[in-house]
């Protein structure tokens, strides 16, 4: 896994979860653009009782599911695709990309589940931008 932003993808992904508290009322949403200029926007609710780093966690992976269906609805190979993902959670970024452990109990099997889908695809880049560049674009 990269994380430069210069990486050209085949499909981008920009995510951002949270809750209202902590934990609280979880809610996330996500930008899939792929290559030929498709773009759609997915609004999430996680219930209650969910910490911001969950939130985050559960739009990646609800975003990467969503990014394995787009491919096979258009018939690409997802093993032959380059994905770039944009999150604010630096916690995530450093954790998927294997810089820091996972330590809480609750977050280790969504990092398990992210990692796997993540090695679906051919070529990953994960990167960090302030809240307020993916507050922008989400409108949260």
């Amino acid at each position: 896994m990269t994380d430069t932003a210069s990486f050209p993808a085949d499909v981008r992904l920009l995510v951002d979860g949270g809750s209202l508290g902590n934990p609280g009322r979880g809610y996330g949403s996500f930008r899939l653009t792929d290559r030929e200029g498709h773009e759609q926007t997915i609004r999430l609710e996680f219930g209650d009782q969910v910490t911001n780093n969950q939130a985050e966690y559960r739009t990646l992976i609800a975003a990467l599911e969503a990014a394995l269906a787009h491919a096979l609805e258009h018939g690409w190979a997802p093993e032959r695709l380059s994905l770039s993902i944009v999150t604010d959670s630096q916690l995530m970024v450093e954790q998927i990309a294997g810089h820091w452990k996972v330590r809480q109990p609750h977050l280790k099997p969504l990092h398990e589940r992210a990692r796997a889908l993540l090695q679906r695809f051919g070529r990953v880049e994960i990167s960090w931008r302030p809240r307020e560049e993916i507050a922008a674009v989400l409108g949260h």
